[in-house]
């Protein structure tokens, strides 16, 4: 990298990488009463704003983050709705509060999303002294917050004392472990070292939820992060696949995936009372990579919302929301917002395959016929 400075900035951009009417799933409404989630800025929907998160793209808290629906920001990283949204809408329920700005408007459930976040705990990076500006919280630390809320609700104990409540409840467990990546790139920490310790992070986390009577649980993969714009800045030219993504990215992300898919087997023989399905975020991404248009897409790597130049329309010295950054005038033809975040219309057609498509196994109507048949 050309300066320390430099290097500071792309660090910087980089650990923040992971930061209506009510639309029924094959025409039922309240199949269930409560969403519970977790993730990176993915899926966060406001907890950055009070937990140290992201600098990087530290504009989310203003305009022009939010603006294609809400029409004023809402502390996501997007132009509007996030993936755990329109889980929300196709469930006839509110979008989730923030934790940390929950204020008793709970009732209908909590999102414990962090951007920025980790999977590793964070005394990891601090001994490998990779600290920078690195949102502190991780995976443990969101459980350590839902446990707290639960206790706060009267749930304190074994699994028998929050049933009721877990009966009726999807837990949502948003893509995590990119920033992990993220944050050891041009260090000595190998990708195995991440993947190994990432990957027992997040199953210590699901086993909490399970052996607290997590009952209906929907795990995503890792996306196709060899194609978000940031990616495609730092690496050569060479280092391009068959859809013009960086390949050694997306290698990691696919082999993490596969180690996390056979952990939730684990888990599915384990906990034969539960139903986990895996929500597969790099083939459903993929599929919009190579048939941009039939989703509506025109732009696969130019970033909506950027530095106004170069072939991505991006750079770490010009994010979204700074003054010398624009804006596109049609998000929704875009698959990128910030060079980092993808943008609502992105988010809504990996939503869609999820919730009604092929690439969640089992297929999530498969866990609502099961919620109808359990009542």
């Amino acid at each position: 990298m050309a300066s320390s400075f430099a290097s500071k900035i792309i660090l910087i951009a980089i650990f923040s990488l992971l930061s209506s009417s009510a639309v029924s799933v094959k025409g039922q409404t309240r199949t269930f009463k409560k969403i519970y989630a977790f993730g990176d800025s993915f899926t966060d929907t406001g907890n950055t704003k009070s937990a140290s998160g992201p600098s990087g793209f530290g504009h989310v808290s203003s305009s022009p983050y939010g603006s294609s629906f809400f029409n004023h920001s809402t502390n996501r990283y997007s132009d509007g709705r996030l993936v755990i949204d329109f889980v929300a809408e196709a469930l006839s329920l509110p979008y989730l509060p923030p934790y940390l700005h929950s204020k008793k408007n709970d009732a209908f459930g909590v999102n414990f999303a962090v951007g920025g976040s980790t999977a590793i705990n964070h005394e990891f990076f601090v001994r490998n002294n990779l600290t920078l500006d690195i949102t502190p919280q991780s995976i443990q630390t969101q459980v350590l917050w839902f446990n707290r809320y639960l206790d706060s609700q009267g749930c304190k104990g074994v699994a028998s004392e929050c049933k009721e409540d877990f009966d009726d409840t999807l837990f949502w467990f948003g893509e995590i472990g990119v920033n992990d990546y993220a944050y050891t790139l041009g260090s000595t920490v190998s990708p195995d070292t991440i993947r190994k310790l990432s990957i027992s992070s997040v199953s210590n986390a699901l086993q909490v939820l399970l052996q607290r009577g997590a009952k209906y649980l929907v795990v995503q993969g890792l996306p196709l992060t060899g194609c978000l714009p940031l990616s495609l800045y730092l690496k050569p030219e060479d280092e391009k696949d068959d859809i013009g993504c960086v390949r050694s990215i997306n290698e990691k992300s696919y082999a993490h995936n596969l180690v996390l898919q056979d952990k939730l087997q684990q888990f599915r023989n384990q906990y034969p009372h539960a139903m986990i399905a895996y929500a597969d975020y790099y083939n459903a991404y993929r599929a919009v990579m190579q048939n941009p248009a039939k989703f509506g897409f025109a732009e696969r790597f130019t970033v909506c919302c950027g530095a106004g130049q170069g072939p991505y329309n991006f750079s770490v010295f010009a994010t979204c929301g700074t003054p010398n950054s624009t804006v596109c005038s049609s998000p929704s033809q875009y698959v990128n917002w910030d060079g980092v975040h993808l943008t609502e219309a992105m988010y809504k057609a990996v939503s869609n395959m999820f919730l009604r498509g092929n690439y969640s196994q089992p297929p999530f109507s498969s866990m609502l016929d099961m919620k109808q048949r359990h009542g």
